[in-house]
């Protein structure tokens, strides 16, 4: 509790008031102020003091809210009073006077002004101002002293009674209750001013230090309490420090276990309590005992075998908790167990940390679609989880989309995929809607975006191919057989083939490979014949394309799918069409893309080959099929373009049941093209790209 004491009081000379007392009143007192009168007036009070006014007498002209004639009272610039109109003299003293004050070394401010006429004259104002000493130990609350307060004129000190002594903030009261006890192998220690109640503002310390080979040990005893809060944390609090780590802290009715083992040499007592309470506090005796090893070698693991204690000499094996791993020296180890052996100083050596297994960041190509979601700097560790999700919505995850990191340091799935996921190309889709039917001979011209995988070849010869994913297309073995190492130029995202590709948006793919099937010779050893057998190729791209609503690439089937006689297809390409004057007539290769929907042929009507090249015959096989419908078909120069299934108005998805491989002259108008059937193949094209690398 702090208590005030007075001082005697010390007059201040004549000569410090010279300038702080004195009087002010308005311009022409008595006699009466003139209008448009005005005075402005300001003094301050020096550190430790307030200045006041009293006034004595007001006789101003009286108007609504003193908008007229008035005295204005301002403190540290802030407005304290507006007077006007007449007021008696007990009037002043008890409800005006009051308020004209000055904060502790604060400034006030006086402003008088009248307006430009009074229905009579008036006398104005005087009052008179002084400064006088503040009591910070009456008045001010806040001045700090913990225990007594000693006013004098312009401060205030604080003093402690007896047993305490002033901290160096000059306000607080506290004890000296710091001991070096160091070399002492036993002794007592207690709160201050045990068994009374200990003081208030206490920061004691104890150090106790003894030989390397021992330990301390604490018996408590007696009364232990120690302020604590109604949410049970410590107010008062007594903790045991050593190099190892902190016990408690120690408070309310509940003294620590007897005797608590330090397993240390070197210890510090500290106790620490508040401005307030009458707790009586803690007393106990410390001494000394052989040292021991804890039950604990670090934090995160079990020991085996399991004891209370171990002594010199005696061997264990650490084994970390799940999630956990060894650290020896900074550096994370694949292990969860070691071997550790208790020292003569109490200490377990080795010491390793177990720590929480970090997965690390999962590796991901800086090119590649798939990211993860959030964070740029993900957590990492044991439990800890990640979420892949594909930038574009041309692609689809293939694979869990949320991991765990688990306690091998792997990251691992819901459905224990270890292996992240990838991000694969929607394939068979396109954003336009099929409402006609159209032919390539004498067929319709294809919008953009309505067969979004087909890719044109200008040079050598023309030519088409199908995009299968963002980093390779496919297309017939002759089209391509004769490249040697020139470098293919393919043209995506169009149906112009005048299209200047610099003006617009199509997209030239170059190709950094061209593989043929290792299985297709186009001669044969038989005279008169042509083989067209194994006519399919695959061209990967010298990097990855960007797929958009225009350039998507198609489905592959399943391996083996046969077609069904009658099943429907579309087949599309830039190759020769009917003229429109003389359908019976063809052009040459079309400027614009055309379909056309067609249907398999039976195996006997594909068996019934024409002859080809001047009457060369070309042998079916059974990697082939054909199809046709009156008045629609492929044509030359649709080499290597894609024959779909279903039928582009059926809806996707949509698969590449095969590739324009050879027939007929157009000219001849059998309306049967011959195509490779892609299912026979999709065991080489895995694997080749496989082998190749899809990314």
């Amino acid at each position: 509790m702090m208590l005030r004491l007075s001082l005697p009081l010390i007059l201040l000379s004549h000569s410090a008031y010279s300038m702080l007392l004195g009087w002010v009143e308005s311009p022409g007192y008595p006699s009466g102020y003139l209008p448009h009168s005005s005075l402005n007036w300001s003094r301050c009070a020096p550190k430790g003091h307030t200045l006041s006014i009293r006034l004595i007498h007001l006789d101003l002209e009286d108007s609504h809210e003193c908008e007229n004639d008035a005295v204005k009272v301002y403190s540290n610039g802030n407005l304290i009073s507006v007077l006007c109109g007449k007021r008696e003299f007990e009037e002043l003293q008890s409800t005006v006077n009051p308020l004209l004050l000055s904060s502790p070394g604060g400034c006030l401010s006086l402003h008088f002004y009248s307006d430009f006429s009074n229905t009579k004259r008036h006398t104005g104002f005087r009052g008179f101002y002084t400064v006088q000493d503040f009591d910070e130990c009456e008045d001010d609350p806040e001045n700090g002293c913990t225990q007594f307060c000693h006013n004098f004129i312009g401060g205030y000190h604080c003093s402690c009674r007896h047993g305490y002594y002033l901290d160096a903030d000059k306000h607080t009261c506290t004890v000296s209750c710091s001991k070096d006890l160091s070399g002492l192998t036993r002794g007592d220690i207690s709160s201050p001013s045990w068994p009374g109640s200990y003081a208030e503002n206490a920061n004691c310390e104890y150090t106790l230090s003894v030989a390397p080979n021992l330990q301390l040990e604490l018996h408590f005893s007696g009364v232990f309490d120690l302020e604590q809060g109604h949410d049970g944390q410590c107010i008062d609090a007594l903790r045991v420090e050593t190099r190892t780590g902190t016990l408690g802290p120690f408070c309310g009715n509940t003294a620590p276990p007897s005797p608590l083992l330090t397993y240390s040499h070197n210890v510090k007592i500290r106790f620490t309590t508040d401005g307030y309470g009458t707790n009586k506090g803690f007393f106990f005796h410390f001494k000394t005992t052989d040292k021991l090893c804890p039950p604990v070698v670090t934090l995160h693991s079990t020991l085996a075998p399991e004891k209370s204690e171990y002594r010199q000499g005696q061997t264990v094996t650490v084994t970390c908790d799940q999630g956990y791993v060894v650290n020896i020296q900074g550096v994370q180890t694949l292990s969860t167990e070691y071997v550790t052996t208790c020292q003569v100083t109490g200490e377990w050596a080795p010491d390793n940390a177990c720590e929480l297994v970090d997965c690390g960041v999962p590796e991901i190509p800086e090119d590649d679609i798939l990211y993860l979601v959030g964070t740029d700097t993900p957590h990492t560790k044991y439990g800890d989880q990640i979420q892949f999700n594909c930038s574009s919505k041309y692609y689809t995850l293939e694979g869990d989309d949320t991991y765990s990191c688990s306690a091998s340091g792997e990251w691992v799935s819901g459905s224990g995929q270890s292996q992240i996921p990838k991000c694969t190309p929607v394939c068979g889709m396109h954003e336009k809607d099929i409402s006609s039917i159209g032919r390539i001979l004498g067929g319709q011209d294809a919008n953009l975006g309505e067969i979004p995988w087909h890719l044109l070849i200008k040079e050598p010869s023309r030519g088409g191919a199908s995009l299968i994913n963002d980093r390779w297309a496919i297309t017939a073995a002759h089209v391509v057989e004769n490249l040697g190492d020139m470098q293919l130029v393919l043209y995506g995202g169009l149906v112009n083939a005048q299209t200047r590709d610099r003006f617009s948006d199509v997209v030239v793919l170059n190709s950094e490979k061209i593989i043929i099937h290792p299985g297709f010779s186009k001669e044969t050893p038989l005279r008169g014949r042509i083989d067209f057998d194994n006519d399919i190729a695959l061209i990967r791209f010298t990097s990855r394309v960007n797929l958009g609503p225009n350039l998507l690439p198609i489905c592959l089937p399943e391996a083996n799918r046969a077609l069904v006689t009658n099943e429907q297809g579309t087949v599309s390409g830039w190759g020769k069409t009917e003229t429109k004057r003389d359908p019976g007539k063809l052009q040459g290769a079309s400027r614009m893309l055309k379909y056309a929907h067609i249907a398999v042929k039976s195996l006997d009507q594909c068996r019934d080959t024409p002859t080809i090249e001047g009457n060369q015959h070309v042998r079916f096989t059974d990697n082939m099929f054909c199809a046709g419908a009156d008045g629609k078909d492929s044509c030359q120069k649709d080499s290597g373009g894609p024959f779909v299934t279903p039928y582009l108005s059926a809806g996707g998805p949509y698969y590449l049941a095969g590739i324009v491989s050879w027939g007929p002259p157009c000219e001849e108008r059998k309306y049967k093209g011959y195509y490779t059937k892609v299912a026979n193949y999709i065991d080489w094209i895995k694997e080749t790209i496989d082998s190749e690398g899809n990314s």
